[in-house]
Protein backbone atom coordinates (compact mmCIF):
# COMPACT_ATOMS: atom_id res chain seq x y z
CA UNK A 1 0.00 0.00 0.00
CA UNK A 2 2.79 2.42 0.90
CA UNK A 3 4.29 2.09 -2.58
CA UNK A 4 1.15 3.68 -3.97
CA UNK A 5 1.59 6.79 -1.82
CA UNK A 6 3.65 9.63 -3.24
CA UNK A 7 4.38 13.07 -1.87
CA UNK A 8 6.23 16.04 -3.24
CA UNK A 9 6.60 19.75 -2.59
CA UNK A 10 5.30 21.99 -5.37
CA UNK A 11 5.15 25.76 -5.89
CA UNK A 12 1.66 27.16 -6.40
CA UNK A 13 2.51 27.62 -10.09
CA UNK A 14 2.56 23.80 -10.32
CA UNK A 15 -0.30 23.25 -7.85
CA UNK A 16 -2.57 25.41 -10.03
CA UNK A 17 -1.49 23.92 -13.36
CA UNK A 18 -2.76 21.30 -15.81
CA UNK A 19 -0.96 18.66 -13.69
CA UNK A 20 -3.83 18.84 -11.20
CA UNK A 21 -7.59 18.85 -11.75
CA UNK A 22 -9.11 19.23 -8.27
CA UNK A 23 -12.60 18.12 -7.29
CA UNK A 24 -14.13 18.56 -3.84
CA UNK A 25 -16.26 15.45 -3.14
CA UNK A 26 -19.89 15.98 -2.15
CA UNK A 27 -19.34 14.38 1.27
CA UNK A 28 -16.85 17.06 2.30
CA UNK A 29 -18.05 19.83 4.60
CA UNK A 30 -18.85 23.21 3.00
CA UNK A 31 -16.23 25.93 2.59
CA UNK A 32 -15.96 27.24 6.14
CA UNK A 33 -13.07 29.70 6.30
CA UNK A 34 -14.18 33.17 7.39
CA UNK A 35 -12.36 36.51 6.99
CA UNK A 36 -10.51 35.67 10.23
CA UNK A 37 -8.70 32.69 8.65
CA UNK A 38 -8.40 34.35 5.22
CA UNK A 39 -7.01 37.51 6.81
CA UNK A 40 -4.50 35.50 8.81
CA UNK A 41 -3.34 33.71 5.66
CA UNK A 42 -2.86 37.00 3.78
CA UNK A 43 -1.07 38.64 6.70
CA UNK A 44 1.34 35.71 6.99
CA UNK A 45 2.04 35.70 3.25
CA UNK A 46 2.48 39.48 3.02
CA UNK A 47 4.66 39.68 6.14
CA UNK A 48 6.89 36.92 4.74
CA UNK A 49 7.01 38.64 1.32
CA UNK A 50 8.30 41.84 2.92
CA UNK A 51 11.30 40.05 4.46
CA UNK A 52 14.70 41.11 3.16
CA UNK A 53 15.64 37.61 1.93
CA UNK A 54 13.92 37.45 -1.45
CA UNK A 55 15.08 33.87 -2.10
CA UNK A 56 13.45 32.27 0.94
CA UNK A 57 10.35 30.09 0.39
CA UNK A 58 7.08 29.90 2.29
CA UNK A 59 5.48 26.57 3.27
CA UNK A 60 1.67 26.48 3.14
CA UNK A 61 1.18 22.98 4.54
CA UNK A 62 -0.02 19.80 2.87
CA UNK A 63 -2.98 18.53 0.87
CA UNK A 64 -4.12 14.91 0.57
CA UNK A 65 -5.46 13.70 -2.78
CA UNK A 66 -6.94 10.57 -4.33
CA UNK A 67 -4.98 10.69 -7.57
CA UNK A 68 -3.38 8.24 -9.97
CA UNK A 69 0.19 8.98 -10.98
CA UNK A 70 0.39 10.71 -14.35
CA UNK A 71 -3.29 11.69 -14.38
CA UNK A 72 -4.47 15.17 -13.34
CA UNK A 73 -7.82 14.10 -11.80
CA UNK A 74 -7.49 14.70 -8.04
CA UNK A 75 -10.17 14.22 -5.40
CA UNK A 76 -9.37 16.46 -2.42
CA UNK A 77 -9.50 14.62 0.91
CA UNK A 78 -7.72 17.32 2.92
CA UNK A 79 -6.85 20.88 1.87
CA UNK A 80 -10.16 22.21 0.55
CA UNK A 81 -10.09 25.35 2.71
CA UNK A 82 -6.56 26.37 1.65
CA UNK A 83 -7.07 25.58 -2.05
CA UNK A 84 -10.34 27.53 -2.14
CA UNK A 85 -8.92 30.54 -0.26
CA UNK A 86 -5.80 30.63 -2.42
CA UNK A 87 -8.04 30.54 -5.50
CA UNK A 88 -9.99 33.54 -4.15
CA UNK A 89 -6.70 35.38 -3.54
CA UNK A 90 -5.55 34.65 -7.09
CA UNK A 91 -8.93 35.88 -8.38
CA UNK A 92 -8.49 39.12 -6.41
CA UNK A 93 -5.04 39.60 -7.98
CA UNK A 94 -6.51 38.84 -11.42
CA UNK A 95 -9.28 41.38 -10.80
CA UNK A 96 -6.68 44.12 -10.17
CA UNK A 97 -4.53 43.26 -13.19
CA UNK A 98 -4.89 44.17 -16.87
CA UNK A 99 -3.69 42.87 -20.24
CA UNK A 100 -1.12 40.07 -20.32
CA UNK A 101 -0.67 40.13 -16.54
CA UNK A 102 -4.38 39.51 -16.05
CA UNK A 103 -4.26 36.61 -18.52
CA UNK A 104 -1.24 35.16 -16.71
CA UNK A 105 -3.01 35.28 -13.35
CA UNK A 106 -6.20 33.85 -14.81
CA UNK A 107 -4.38 30.71 -15.97
CA UNK A 108 -4.05 29.70 -12.31
CA UNK A 109 -7.84 29.88 -11.94
CA UNK A 110 -8.91 28.10 -15.12
CA UNK A 111 -7.28 25.72 -17.58
CA UNK A 112 -7.35 27.67 -20.88
CA UNK A 113 -7.32 24.45 -22.84
CA UNK A 114 -5.03 23.11 -25.55
CA UNK A 115 -6.39 21.07 -28.46
CA UNK A 116 -2.96 19.59 -29.26
CA UNK A 117 -2.51 18.33 -25.69
CA UNK A 118 -6.10 17.21 -25.32
CA UNK A 119 -6.78 19.71 -22.54
CA UNK A 120 -10.32 21.05 -22.22
CA UNK A 121 -11.17 24.51 -20.90
CA UNK A 122 -12.28 24.14 -17.29
CA UNK A 123 -11.70 25.48 -13.76
CA UNK A 124 -8.64 24.24 -11.86
CA UNK A 125 -10.78 23.62 -8.77
CA UNK A 126 -14.33 22.24 -8.75
CA UNK A 127 -16.21 22.81 -5.50
CA UNK A 128 -19.11 20.75 -4.18
CA UNK A 129 -22.08 20.74 -6.54
CA UNK A 130 -24.10 23.21 -4.42
CA UNK A 131 -21.43 25.90 -4.72
CA UNK A 132 -19.54 25.20 -7.95
CA UNK A 133 -21.69 27.27 -10.34
CA UNK A 134 -21.51 30.22 -7.92
CA UNK A 135 -17.74 29.83 -7.49
CA UNK A 136 -17.16 29.55 -11.23
CA UNK A 137 -19.41 32.51 -12.06
CA UNK A 138 -17.97 35.00 -9.59
CA UNK A 139 -14.49 33.80 -8.56
CA UNK A 140 -13.00 31.79 -11.41
CA UNK A 141 -14.58 34.02 -14.06
CA UNK A 142 -13.47 37.02 -11.97
CA UNK A 143 -16.78 38.84 -11.66
CA UNK A 144 -15.85 40.27 -8.28
CA UNK A 145 -17.60 43.62 -8.72
CA UNK A 146 -20.86 41.78 -9.31
CA UNK A 147 -20.16 39.51 -6.32
CA UNK A 148 -19.58 42.50 -4.02
CA UNK A 149 -22.93 43.99 -5.04
CA UNK A 150 -24.97 40.97 -3.84
CA UNK A 151 -26.78 41.28 -0.50
CA UNK A 152 -25.19 38.51 1.64
CA UNK A 153 -28.61 37.63 3.03
CA UNK A 154 -29.69 36.70 -0.51
CA UNK A 155 -26.96 34.10 -0.97
CA UNK A 156 -27.97 30.46 -0.79
CA UNK A 157 -25.80 29.26 2.09
CA UNK A 158 -23.01 30.01 4.56
CA UNK A 159 -20.36 28.69 2.18
CA UNK A 160 -21.27 31.28 -0.46
CA UNK A 161 -21.36 34.03 2.18
CA UNK A 162 -17.85 32.99 3.28
CA UNK A 163 -16.64 33.10 -0.33
CA UNK A 164 -18.05 36.60 -0.79
CA UNK A 165 -16.76 37.87 2.57
CA UNK A 166 -13.26 36.51 1.94
CA UNK A 167 -13.16 37.95 -1.58
CA UNK A 168 -14.11 41.36 -0.15
CA UNK A 169 -11.48 41.10 2.58
CA UNK A 170 -8.69 40.04 0.21
CA UNK A 171 -9.53 42.84 -2.23
CA UNK A 172 -9.32 45.29 0.68
CA UNK A 173 -6.02 43.84 1.88
CA UNK A 174 -4.49 44.05 -1.60
CA UNK A 175 -5.71 47.64 -1.94
CA UNK A 176 -4.24 48.53 1.44
CA UNK A 177 -0.92 46.83 0.64
CA UNK A 178 -0.38 48.02 -2.95
CA UNK A 179 -2.87 50.83 -3.72
CA UNK A 180 -2.55 51.59 -7.45
CA UNK A 181 0.97 50.13 -7.76
CA UNK A 182 0.30 47.37 -10.29
CA UNK A 183 3.97 46.40 -10.52
CA UNK A 184 4.17 45.78 -6.77
CA UNK A 185 0.99 43.70 -6.85
CA UNK A 186 2.37 41.69 -9.78
CA UNK A 187 5.63 41.10 -7.87
CA UNK A 188 3.62 39.83 -4.91
CA UNK A 189 1.74 37.53 -7.26
CA UNK A 190 5.06 36.26 -8.58
CA UNK A 191 6.16 35.50 -5.03
CA UNK A 192 2.88 33.69 -4.42
CA UNK A 193 3.17 31.30 -7.37
CA UNK A 194 6.96 30.81 -7.37
CA UNK A 195 8.05 30.89 -3.72
CA UNK A 196 4.99 29.53 -1.87
CA UNK A 197 4.88 25.74 -1.65
CA UNK A 198 2.37 23.02 -0.78
CA UNK A 199 3.14 19.35 -0.21
CA UNK A 200 0.75 17.22 -2.27
CA UNK A 201 0.35 13.69 -0.89
CA UNK A 202 -1.31 11.45 -3.51
CA UNK A 203 -2.60 7.88 -3.56
CA UNK A 204 -5.00 6.17 -6.01
CA UNK A 205 -6.80 4.40 -3.14
CA UNK A 206 -9.54 6.11 -1.12
CA UNK A 207 -8.77 3.88 1.86
CA UNK A 208 -5.09 4.81 1.68
CA UNK A 209 -5.92 8.51 1.30
CA UNK A 210 -8.04 8.49 4.43
CA UNK A 211 -5.28 6.63 6.25
CA UNK A 212 -2.79 9.35 5.27
CA UNK A 213 -5.28 12.02 6.32
CA UNK A 214 -5.74 10.29 9.67
CA UNK A 215 -1.99 10.03 10.27
CA UNK A 216 -1.43 13.70 9.39
CA UNK A 217 -4.28 14.92 11.59
CA UNK A 218 -4.36 12.42 14.45
CA UNK A 219 -1.90 12.56 17.30
CA UNK A 220 -2.89 9.14 18.64
CA UNK A 221 0.10 7.64 20.43
CA UNK A 222 2.64 9.51 18.33
CA UNK A 223 5.21 11.54 20.21
CA UNK A 224 4.06 15.06 21.04
CA UNK A 225 6.44 17.99 21.63
CA UNK A 226 5.63 17.67 25.34
CA UNK A 227 6.99 14.10 25.37
CA UNK A 228 10.33 15.24 23.96
CA UNK A 229 10.47 18.24 26.31
CA UNK A 230 9.72 15.91 29.22
CA UNK A 231 12.66 13.69 28.29
CA UNK A 232 14.97 16.72 28.13
CA UNK A 233 13.74 18.32 31.37
CA UNK A 234 13.41 15.27 33.65
CA UNK A 235 16.82 14.13 32.43
CA UNK A 236 18.32 17.35 33.84
CA UNK A 237 16.62 17.05 37.25
CA UNK A 238 18.86 15.88 40.08
CA UNK A 239 18.91 12.04 40.02
CA UNK A 240 17.47 11.70 43.54
CA UNK A 241 14.47 13.90 42.53
CA UNK A 242 13.71 12.46 39.10
CA UNK A 243 11.01 10.02 40.26
CA UNK A 244 9.20 12.75 42.19
CA UNK A 245 9.31 15.22 39.28
CA UNK A 246 8.31 12.54 36.77
CA UNK A 247 5.24 11.75 38.90
CA UNK A 248 4.33 15.45 39.13
CA UNK A 249 4.65 15.79 35.34
CA UNK A 250 2.44 12.76 34.69
CA UNK A 251 -0.24 13.94 37.14
CA UNK A 252 -0.41 17.26 35.31
CA UNK A 253 -0.71 15.50 31.94
CA UNK A 254 -3.47 13.22 33.26
CA UNK A 255 -5.34 16.29 34.52
CA UNK A 256 -5.32 18.03 31.16
CA UNK A 257 -5.17 15.06 28.76
CA UNK A 258 -2.38 14.70 26.22
CA UNK A 259 -3.77 17.22 23.76
CA UNK A 260 -4.66 19.63 26.56
CA UNK A 261 -1.12 19.42 27.94
CA UNK A 262 0.28 20.30 24.51
CA UNK A 263 -2.13 23.26 24.46
CA UNK A 264 -0.80 24.35 27.88
CA UNK A 265 2.75 24.36 26.53
CA UNK A 266 1.63 26.46 23.57
CA UNK A 267 0.08 29.00 25.95
CA UNK A 268 3.20 29.04 28.16
CA UNK A 269 5.26 29.77 25.05
CA UNK A 270 2.94 32.71 24.35
CA UNK A 271 3.29 34.01 27.92
CA UNK A 272 7.05 34.19 27.41
CA UNK A 273 7.25 35.11 23.70
CA UNK A 274 4.23 37.44 23.45
CA UNK A 275 4.10 36.99 19.69
CA UNK A 276 2.77 34.52 17.15
CA UNK A 277 4.66 31.25 16.82
CA UNK A 278 6.83 31.12 13.70
CA UNK A 279 8.34 27.67 14.16
CA UNK A 280 7.45 24.30 15.68
CA UNK A 281 6.38 24.31 19.33
CA UNK A 282 9.33 22.11 20.33
CA UNK A 283 11.89 24.57 18.95
CA UNK A 284 10.16 27.68 20.26
CA UNK A 285 9.47 26.25 23.73
CA UNK A 286 13.11 25.32 24.15
CA UNK A 287 14.30 28.75 23.03
CA UNK A 288 11.61 30.96 24.56
CA UNK A 289 10.97 29.11 27.83
CA UNK A 290 13.46 26.38 28.75
CA UNK A 291 16.52 28.51 28.06
CA UNK A 292 15.09 31.38 30.18
CA UNK A 293 14.51 29.31 33.35
CA UNK A 294 17.49 28.74 35.68
CA UNK A 295 16.99 25.02 36.30
CA UNK A 296 14.91 22.02 35.27
CA UNK A 297 13.43 21.90 38.79
CA UNK A 298 12.30 25.53 38.50
CA UNK A 299 10.80 24.86 35.08
CA UNK A 300 8.54 22.17 36.55
CA UNK A 301 7.63 23.77 39.89
CA UNK A 302 7.59 27.48 39.00
CA UNK A 303 6.39 27.39 35.39
CA UNK A 304 4.74 24.20 34.16
CA UNK A 305 2.91 23.25 37.36
CA UNK A 306 1.38 26.64 38.28
CA UNK A 307 0.45 27.46 34.68
CA UNK A 308 -1.15 24.04 34.18
CA UNK A 309 -3.22 24.49 37.34
CA UNK A 310 -4.26 27.96 36.17
CA UNK A 311 -5.15 26.51 32.74
CA UNK A 312 -7.44 23.92 34.38
CA UNK A 313 -9.17 26.62 36.43
CA UNK A 314 -9.75 28.83 33.36
CA UNK A 315 -10.63 26.04 30.92
CA UNK A 316 -13.03 24.25 33.27
CA UNK A 317 -14.38 27.36 35.06
CA UNK A 318 -13.34 25.91 38.43
CA UNK A 319 -12.27 29.01 40.33
CA UNK A 320 -12.68 28.36 44.08
CA UNK A 321 -13.11 31.13 46.61
CA UNK A 322 -15.41 32.15 49.46
CA UNK A 323 -16.37 35.25 47.44
CA UNK A 324 -16.91 36.04 43.74
CA UNK A 325 -16.42 32.41 42.65
CA UNK A 326 -19.82 32.09 40.96
CA UNK A 327 -19.37 35.36 39.06
CA UNK A 328 -15.81 34.51 37.97
CA UNK A 329 -16.77 31.02 36.80
CA UNK A 330 -19.75 32.39 34.84
CA UNK A 331 -17.39 34.77 33.05
CA UNK A 332 -14.90 31.97 32.37
CA UNK A 333 -17.69 29.91 30.79
CA UNK A 334 -18.47 32.82 28.46
CA UNK A 335 -14.79 33.16 27.60
CA UNK A 336 -14.72 29.47 26.68
CA UNK A 337 -17.63 30.05 24.24
CA UNK A 338 -15.42 32.32 22.13
CA UNK A 339 -14.07 30.58 19.01
CA UNK A 340 -10.40 31.06 19.95
CA UNK A 341 -8.24 30.48 23.01
CA UNK A 342 -5.97 33.49 22.60
CA UNK A 343 -7.27 34.90 25.91
CA UNK A 344 -6.01 31.89 27.88
CA UNK A 345 -2.33 32.92 28.29
CA UNK A 346 -3.42 36.18 29.96
CA UNK A 347 -5.86 34.33 32.22
CA UNK A 348 -3.23 31.70 33.08
CA UNK A 349 -0.57 34.29 33.91
CA UNK A 350 -2.98 36.26 36.11
CA UNK A 351 -4.47 33.26 37.93
CA UNK A 352 -1.05 31.73 38.58
CA UNK A 353 0.05 34.94 40.29
CA UNK A 354 -3.16 36.18 41.99
CA UNK A 355 -5.55 33.24 42.40
CA UNK A 356 -5.93 33.90 46.16
CA UNK A 357 -7.05 37.52 45.74
CA UNK A 358 -10.68 36.85 44.82
CA UNK A 359 -11.65 40.52 44.48
CA UNK A 360 -8.78 41.21 42.09
CA UNK A 361 -9.47 38.02 40.12
CA UNK A 362 -13.06 39.19 39.66
CA UNK A 363 -11.89 42.66 38.58
CA UNK A 364 -9.51 41.21 35.99
CA UNK A 365 -11.76 38.47 34.54
CA UNK A 366 -14.64 40.96 34.09
CA UNK A 367 -12.36 43.06 31.88
CA UNK A 368 -10.71 40.12 30.14
CA UNK A 369 -14.14 38.78 29.12
CA UNK A 370 -15.10 42.22 27.78
CA UNK A 371 -11.84 42.49 25.81
CA UNK A 372 -12.23 38.98 24.37
CA UNK A 373 -15.89 39.63 23.49
CA UNK A 374 -14.94 42.91 21.81
CA UNK A 375 -12.36 41.27 19.56
CA UNK A 376 -14.64 38.29 18.86
CA UNK A 377 -17.69 40.38 17.92
CA UNK A 378 -15.57 42.85 15.92
CA UNK A 379 -13.99 39.97 13.97
CA UNK A 380 -10.33 40.67 14.79
CA UNK A 381 -7.98 38.17 13.17
CA UNK A 382 -5.40 36.14 15.08
CA UNK A 383 -2.59 38.62 14.44
CA UNK A 384 -4.60 41.52 15.87
CA UNK A 385 -5.68 39.43 18.85
CA UNK A 386 -2.15 38.29 19.66
CA UNK A 387 -0.81 41.83 19.39
CA UNK A 388 -3.53 43.08 21.77
CA UNK A 389 -3.09 40.31 24.33
CA UNK A 390 0.69 40.84 24.21
CA UNK A 391 0.07 44.28 25.75
CA UNK A 392 -1.78 42.60 28.61
CA UNK A 393 0.98 39.99 29.07
CA UNK A 394 3.65 42.70 29.12
CA UNK A 395 1.71 44.60 31.79
CA UNK A 396 1.28 41.43 33.86
CA UNK A 397 5.07 41.15 34.21
CA UNK A 398 5.19 44.39 36.22
CA UNK A 399 4.05 44.70 39.86
CA UNK A 400 0.27 45.10 40.12
CA UNK A 401 -2.58 44.67 42.59
CA UNK A 402 -6.20 45.66 43.02
CA UNK A 403 -4.98 49.02 44.34
CA UNK A 404 -2.83 49.46 41.20
CA UNK A 405 -4.42 47.11 38.66
CA UNK A 406 -3.40 46.07 35.15
CA UNK A 407 -5.04 48.76 33.04
CA UNK A 408 -3.83 47.16 29.79
CA UNK A 409 -6.81 44.80 30.00
CA UNK A 410 -9.22 47.76 29.85
CA UNK A 411 -10.75 48.72 26.51
CA UNK A 412 -9.44 51.96 25.03
CA UNK A 413 -11.90 54.67 24.00
CA UNK A 414 -11.39 53.68 20.36
CA UNK A 415 -12.06 50.00 21.14
CA UNK A 416 -15.26 50.96 22.96
CA UNK A 417 -16.34 53.09 20.01
CA UNK A 418 -15.60 50.29 17.53
CA UNK A 419 -17.38 47.74 19.74
CA UNK A 420 -20.52 49.90 19.96
CA UNK A 421 -20.40 50.44 16.20
CA UNK A 422 -20.44 46.67 15.66
CA UNK A 423 -23.28 46.19 18.16
CA UNK A 424 -25.36 48.77 16.29
CA UNK A 425 -24.60 47.25 12.88
CA UNK A 426 -26.38 44.55 10.87
CA UNK A 427 -25.64 41.80 13.36
CA UNK A 428 -27.35 39.05 11.37
CA UNK A 429 -24.69 39.36 8.64
CA UNK A 430 -21.90 38.47 11.07
CA UNK A 431 -20.53 34.93 10.98
CA UNK A 432 -22.84 32.56 12.92
CA UNK A 433 -20.32 32.07 15.76
CA UNK A 434 -20.00 35.83 16.34
CA UNK A 435 -23.72 36.54 15.88
CA UNK A 436 -24.89 33.73 18.14
CA UNK A 437 -22.37 34.59 20.85
CA UNK A 438 -23.50 38.21 20.89
CA UNK A 439 -27.22 37.43 21.04
CA UNK A 440 -26.84 34.82 23.77
CA UNK A 441 -24.60 37.19 25.76
CA UNK A 442 -27.24 39.90 25.44
CA UNK A 443 -29.91 37.46 26.59
CA UNK A 444 -27.76 36.55 29.59
CA UNK A 445 -27.49 40.22 30.59
CA UNK A 446 -31.29 40.51 30.43
CA UNK A 447 -31.72 37.39 32.57
CA UNK A 448 -29.18 38.56 35.17
CA UNK A 449 -26.96 35.64 34.23
CA UNK A 450 -29.39 33.03 35.56
CA UNK A 451 -30.10 31.33 32.23
CA UNK A 452 -28.06 28.50 30.69
CA UNK A 453 -27.78 27.93 26.95
CA UNK A 454 -27.16 25.14 24.49
CA UNK A 455 -25.82 26.83 21.33
CA UNK A 456 -26.06 23.56 19.37
CA UNK A 457 -29.86 23.97 19.08
CA UNK A 458 -29.87 27.74 18.59
CA UNK A 459 -31.23 29.50 15.52
CA UNK A 460 -31.59 33.25 15.01
CA UNK A 461 -34.78 34.44 13.33
CA UNK A 462 -36.12 37.75 12.04
CA UNK A 463 -39.32 39.29 13.45
CA UNK A 464 -39.91 41.53 10.43
CA UNK A 465 -39.40 38.89 7.73
CA UNK A 466 -36.71 39.09 5.08
CA UNK A 467 -39.35 39.00 2.36
CA UNK A 468 -42.37 41.31 2.80
CA UNK A 469 -45.44 40.46 0.70
CA UNK A 470 -46.90 43.67 -0.73
CA UNK A 471 -50.42 42.58 0.31
CA UNK A 472 -49.46 41.61 3.87
CA UNK A 473 -49.98 43.34 7.18
CA UNK A 474 -46.20 43.84 7.27
CA UNK A 475 -46.36 46.03 4.15
CA UNK A 476 -49.03 48.20 5.76
CA UNK A 477 -47.04 48.64 8.98
CA UNK A 478 -43.74 49.10 7.14
CA UNK A 479 -44.59 51.11 4.02
CA UNK A 480 -41.06 52.55 3.74
CA UNK A 481 -38.80 49.99 2.03
CA UNK A 482 -35.70 51.82 3.24
CA UNK A 483 -36.81 51.36 6.86
CA UNK A 484 -37.33 47.65 6.22
CA UNK A 485 -33.79 47.32 4.88
CA UNK A 486 -32.30 49.43 7.69
CA UNK A 487 -33.80 47.45 10.58
CA UNK A 488 -34.03 43.97 9.07
CA UNK A 489 -30.69 42.55 10.25
CA UNK A 490 -30.16 44.62 13.42
CA UNK A 491 -30.37 43.35 16.99
CA UNK A 492 -33.85 44.69 17.66
CA UNK A 493 -35.36 42.60 14.86
CA UNK A 494 -33.66 39.33 15.81
CA UNK A 495 -34.82 36.66 18.25
CA UNK A 496 -33.19 33.40 19.36
CA UNK A 497 -35.14 30.14 19.04
CA UNK A 498 -34.34 26.62 20.20
CA UNK A 499 -34.91 25.13 16.76
CA UNK A 500 -35.83 26.18 13.27
CA UNK A 501 -39.60 26.24 12.88
CA UNK A 502 -41.66 25.81 9.76
CA UNK A 503 -40.01 28.13 7.23
CA UNK A 504 -43.41 29.02 5.79
CA UNK A 505 -44.31 30.64 9.11
CA UNK A 506 -41.45 33.11 8.79
CA UNK A 507 -43.66 35.39 6.68
CA UNK A 508 -46.80 35.20 8.86
CA UNK A 509 -48.28 38.45 10.11
CA UNK A 510 -46.92 39.49 13.51
CA UNK A 511 -49.65 38.17 15.82
CA UNK A 512 -49.86 34.81 14.08
CA UNK A 513 -46.08 34.58 13.87
CA UNK A 514 -45.73 35.08 17.63
CA UNK A 515 -48.08 32.21 18.38
CA UNK A 516 -47.09 29.76 15.67
CA UNK A 517 -43.41 30.52 15.31
CA UNK A 518 -41.82 32.23 18.31
CA UNK A 519 -43.83 30.92 21.25
CA UNK A 520 -45.15 27.63 19.95
CA UNK A 521 -48.08 25.90 21.65
CA UNK A 522 -47.16 27.14 25.12
CA UNK A 523 -46.63 30.76 23.95
CA UNK A 524 -43.42 30.96 25.97
CA UNK A 525 -39.73 31.00 25.11
CA UNK A 526 -36.49 29.91 26.77
CA UNK A 527 -35.00 33.31 25.89
CA UNK A 528 -35.74 36.68 27.49
CA UNK A 529 -35.20 38.41 24.13
CA UNK A 530 -37.93 36.29 22.53
CA UNK A 531 -40.30 36.55 25.51
CA UNK A 532 -40.05 40.34 25.26
CA UNK A 533 -41.25 40.17 21.65
CA UNK A 534 -44.14 37.89 22.63
CA UNK A 535 -45.33 40.62 24.99
CA UNK A 536 -45.36 43.35 22.31
CA UNK A 537 -48.69 43.99 20.54
CA UNK A 538 -47.44 45.67 17.34
CA UNK A 539 -44.13 45.48 15.48
CA UNK A 540 -43.71 48.91 13.92
CA UNK A 541 -40.62 50.96 13.00
CA UNK A 542 -41.07 53.07 16.15
CA UNK A 543 -41.22 49.96 18.35
CA UNK A 544 -38.10 48.48 16.72
CA UNK A 545 -36.17 51.76 16.98
CA UNK A 546 -36.93 52.02 20.72
CA UNK A 547 -36.09 48.33 21.24
CA UNK A 548 -32.77 48.81 19.45
CA UNK A 549 -31.87 51.70 21.75
CA UNK A 550 -32.87 49.70 24.83
CA UNK A 551 -30.84 46.65 23.82
CA UNK A 552 -27.76 48.68 22.97
CA UNK A 553 -28.10 50.42 26.35
CA UNK A 554 -28.16 47.02 28.07
CA UNK A 555 -24.95 45.94 26.31
CA UNK A 556 -23.26 49.31 26.81
CA UNK A 557 -24.09 49.24 30.52
CA UNK A 558 -23.12 45.58 31.11
CA UNK A 559 -19.81 45.98 29.27
CA UNK A 560 -19.22 49.58 30.49
CA UNK A 561 -18.83 50.97 26.99
CA UNK A 562 -19.88 54.54 27.72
Amino acid sequence: MSKNISGAEYPLAKIFSSDFDYVIPSYQRPYAWTPVQAGELFSDLHDFYLKEDKEDTYFLGSIVLIKEEGKPQAEVIDGQQRLTTLTILLAALTHRATGQIRDAFHRYLCEPGNVLEGLAQKPRLTLRERDQAFFKRYIQDVALDELMAIDPAKLDNESQRNIQANARLLLQRLESAFRSDSQAATAFGGFLVQRCFLVAVSTPSQQSAFRVFSVLNSRGLDLLPTDIIKSDVIGKVKPELQDEYNETWEELEVGTGRDGFAEVFGHIRMIYAKEKARRALLDEFRERVVDKVPSAEDLVTKVIEPYTQAYLVAKNAHFVSTSNAAEVNALLRWLNRIDNSDWLPSAMRFLADHQFDAAYVHWFIVRLERLAACMHVCGHDVNARIERYAKVLNALEKPHSLAQPVFAVELSDFEKFDFLKQLESEVYLMTPRRRNYLILRLDSFLSDGAATYDPSILTIEHVLPQTVDKDSEWAAQWPNAAEQVHWLHRLANLVPLNRRRNSQAQNYDFERKKKAYFGGKQSVSSYVLTTQVLNISDWTPDVVEKRQKDLIDVLASAWSLR
